[in-house]
């Protein structure tokens, strides 16, 4: 939203203070912005610019920011304390059902937060742990099995924060809720009652080739910064336990300390035709804190010459001034732009909404739940 803001008034003049929250995130949109406020803020001394993080690299953001002062604010977190693995794990999803199985059969009451990469293998784990546990009896007590994922039905989202169930008979094993989730859960949401936190240590990340002009979502090593983070999920409330489903040498020598920047590696027409409306013509020597591949910055403008928005010279044409008033990808913007001509608004329109959209396609399975869940 700020960077649209920014399009319509350059030096922000509405905000005397800007606070950018989850730094470490850097995804395109505060990438650029760390930009655009650095040279604002040379034209606006009164502003103030404040940039929070939990694991934020802060020397780097120092010098970047001209040697901005530092304040550290000491967190609430109770102690978690971190098994690693003896050897690496084959199959880190079974390696993550057993360790699930393995703590709520030993040890003492608290709910579990597993990290997985995506909505099949999560669907896939949830089912797991329900036949493995059930097929225990009373021996143990109850779980609620819970799935998240960013395509999951909002009502269904919403059961993370139900309690646990309670035990099936007075002075039995207590309940536990058991929640497998994408990293959306690493800092988006503090979920009460996390004990336990399995980290197999991977995530999906975004990637793209600008050779062939694919983006793709990769199965991919999470970074040191990351596997903090989710090992803080486990101390919220109360000391907690975060079992890493790898080695300590792993650790150590095979993570990287930060996640890649988005802005390397993603595709960057929508970033370029942006910074364009706004004015900035000189993108190599943007003040990007991570400068992209210039490979990268060169496909982005052969797509958009490609597709119009740019002359043969560099500069925003008529049609690319109205496309970068979407907030789409360029060749869906220039579709809405130029269904008129060809009589087809209505039907552009359904087609962008159902791309632009997270639910594409509802599964059987989620409408199933739903509805089981509505019906409750």
């Amino acid at each position: 939203m700020l960077l649209r803001e920014a399009m319509a008034d350059p030096l922000l003049e509405r905000y005397k203070v800007i606070v950018l929250d989850e730094a470490h995130e850097r995804t395109l949109a505060t990438d650029v912005l760390f930009g655009l406020l650095k040279e604002v803020l040379k034209n606006r001394p009164d502003l103030k610019l404040v940039v929070m993080s939990a694991t934020l690299e802060a020397e780097k953001f120092q010098t970047y920011f001209s040697g901005a002062p530092l304040m550290k604010v000491p967190g609430r977190l109770h102690p978690v304390e971190i098994f690693y693995t003896q050897e690496p794990e084959r199959d880190y999803l079974e390696a993550a059902i057993r360790t699930v199985v393995q703590i709520h059969t030993c040890e003492p009451a608290g709910d579990i937060l597993v990290f997985l990469t995506g909505e099949e293998e999560i669907e896939d784990a949830c089912r797991k742990i329900n036949k493995e546990i059930n097929n225990m009896g009373d021996q143990v007590g109850p779980v609620k099995v819970v799935p998240l994922y960013s395509t999951l039905p909002p009502a269904m989202q919403q059961k993370i924060f139900e309690p646990a169930p309670a035990p099936l008979r007075e002075g039995g094993p207590a309940g536990r809720k058991i929640v497998v989730s994408t990293n959306i859960a690493e800092t988006s949401l503090t979920i009460d009652g996390i004990v336990y936190v399995i980290d197999p240590g991977f995530s999906k990340q975004k990637v793209y080739n600008p050779r062939i002009r694919v983006e793709s979502l990769l199965v991919s090593p999470i970074s040191k910064a990351s596997a903090h983070q989710r090992a803080g999920r486990a101390g919220r409330t109360q000391p907690g336990k975060c079992f890493r489903l790898y080695t300590e040498k792993s650790f150590n020598d095979d993570l990287q300390p930060q996640t890649y920047p988005e802005i390397l590696r993603s595709n960057l027409a929508n970033t370029v035709l942006t910074l364009k409306k706004l004015g900035i013509d000189d993108l190599v020597h943007f003040d990007f804190m991570d400068p992209p591949a210039p490979e990268t910055l060169m496909r982005a403008l052969e797509v958009l010459n490609y597709l119009g928005a740019l002359d043969d010279e560099g500069n925003l044409t008529t049609l690319g001034e109205t496309m970068s008033e979407f907030p789409l990808d360029p060749q869906m913007s220039k579709m809405l732009v130029i269904s008129p001509k060809y009589n087809c608004s209505n039907e552009i329109l359904s087609i962008s909404a159902m791309l632009s959209g997270m639910l594409h396609f509802s599964s059987c399975h989620h409408i199933v739940c739903l509805l089981n869940y509505l019906s409750a």
